[in-house]
């Protein structure tokens, strides 16, 4: 299925489709999970690195813990060779340094912790605007629309190899089409891994495990289930739905439509305000010429300005950002002489800072475009030197732009001048 209509309004060609792939995105939703390794202890350990410390936690027999002279005083954390040596969550450091008796104990900081949950986010938003904070370490994201022409699994790659170079710790990524399939998966093998679970691998990849396994289940159901000749999440999967409903009540629908892989429950975001929105692309290939960069950017930013109009907010500076097969960063930025959120204003303006910052030739590896200094669209002051006829026309074809989008896709309508540049960021 494909038809398509060609727009003329002023300057500009844009083309308007609709494919299959668009209303199967619809009907599939993209849901990522990013859970970090063993959070508290991986940024204790990146704490005391920074300060100037040599020696890493991460590869010693250590937990976070609380005070040590109390016998109450739980493992909050550990690491893997603590674990080797039976060390688990919740017990309390006595029990575990009956266990291991090397095992040494680091207090945790929860500024510091919060710090590096921020700094997680901040990746994040960059990917998209629905975003759950699940708890402190682990995070949900809903991709459907935000793909950009690219695959939910490319973007999981992506965040798994940022988070590791730019952060300095690890997350495991569940990749599925609902919340409970991602959560699953991001359990899975660890640490810095990603896994997919979708519908048609969950026989295979989540069926075998234990019944414990099983996302929101109970610790006082298991034993209930154990008695049943339930061991497996295959097992329950099997059963007779209303039984279950009539010996568990709504716990055991749950627990029947979770073990099949059932979940609608939808990503619950809180759309705050940003102070800048940015997004940036890792090229599995080097580019080294100024008009396929330009092609990129010109990609980066239709979706900038697009998040940036969903939000009602106006952007005051753009900056650029390159990084070269040396993984040496270069950025320009430059304030504008009027806020703006259309595309053609942040897009001239990012082209000329690509000018001044690019060489021909230079192998680039990763674009990033970013706006900040955002205002309310009622704060903006109308400059005395623009152009306002053609602002306005600019401002009526974004809208018409992001209504398409909305309604139909973000994929279903791009510049007839870019119709390939997907192609350049795959």
């Amino acid at each position: 299925l494909y038809f398509s209509t060609v727009f003329l309004l002023d300057i500009y060609e844009l083309m308007f489709y609709n494919k299959c792939g668009d209303n199967m995105e619809k009907k599939q939703r993209q849901i990522l999970h990013v859970d970090v390794n063993n959070a508290f202890l991986s940024w204790t350990a990146i704490d005391r690195l920074e300060a100037g410390e040599t020696l890493d936690i991460r590869n010693i027999e250590a937990v976070i813990g609380g005070d040590e002279s109390k016998r109450s005083g739980i493992v909050l954390a550990k690491s893997m060779k603590a674990k080797k040596k039976g060390v688990t969550t919740g017990e309390t450091l006595y029990q575990a340094r009956l266990k291991c008796p090397n095992l040494q104990v680091f207090k945790g900081e929860y500024k510091s912790y919060l710090k590096h949950s921020n700094d997680l986010y901040k990746i994040l938003i960059e990917y998209t605007d629905k975003i759950e904070r699940f708890s402190i370490d682990e995070c949900f994201l809903d991709m459907t629309g935000y793909l950009i022409g690219d695959t939910l699994i490319n973007k999981a790659y992506e965040i798994n190899k940022r988070v590791k170079n730019e952060l300095g710790f690890t997350v495991n990524v569940g990749v599925a089409h609902n919340k409970l399939l991602a959560k699953m998966a991001s359990d899975f093998s660890k640490p810095d891994k990603v896994h997919t679970l979708y519908e048609e691998e969950i026989p295979s990849k989540m069926w075998a495990l234990p019944v414990s396994e099983l996302f929101m289940l109970g610790k006082k159901t298991i034993p209930k289930l154990y008695a049943m000749g339930i061991k497996t999440i295959g097992d329950l999967a099997k059963q007779d739905k209303e039984y279950m409903i009539k010996i568990f009540g709504k716990h055991g629908l749950l627990m029947w439509e979770y073990s099949n892989g059932i979940d609608n429950s939808e990503v619950k975001y809180i759309q705050e305000k940003p102070k800048g929105i940015g997004n940036s692309v890792t090229l599995p290939i080097d580019v080294r010429e100024k008009v396929a960069l330009e092609k990129v950017i010109l990609t980066l930013v239709e979706q900038v300005a697009y998040r940036l109009r969903k939000y009602n907010m106006y952007a005051n500076v753009v900056n650029v950002q390159l990084r070269t097969s040396e993984f040496k960063d270069f950025s320009h930025q430059k304030k504008l002489s009027s806020s703006t959120a259309n595309t053609k204003d942040i897009y001239n303006t990012a082209k000329e800072l690509l000018n001044e910052m690019y060489k021909n030739g230079t192998p680039i590896r990763l674009v990033g475009v970013r706006v900040d200094n955002l205002v309310e669209k009622g704060e903006v002051q109308i400059s005395l030197f623009g152009n306002t006829e053609n602002e306005k026309k600019q401002e009526k074809l974004d809208s018409v732009v992001d209504q398409l989008k909305q309604k139909y896709g973000y994929n279903s309508i791009t510049r007839a001048g870019k119709l390939h540049s997907e192609d350049v960021i795959k």
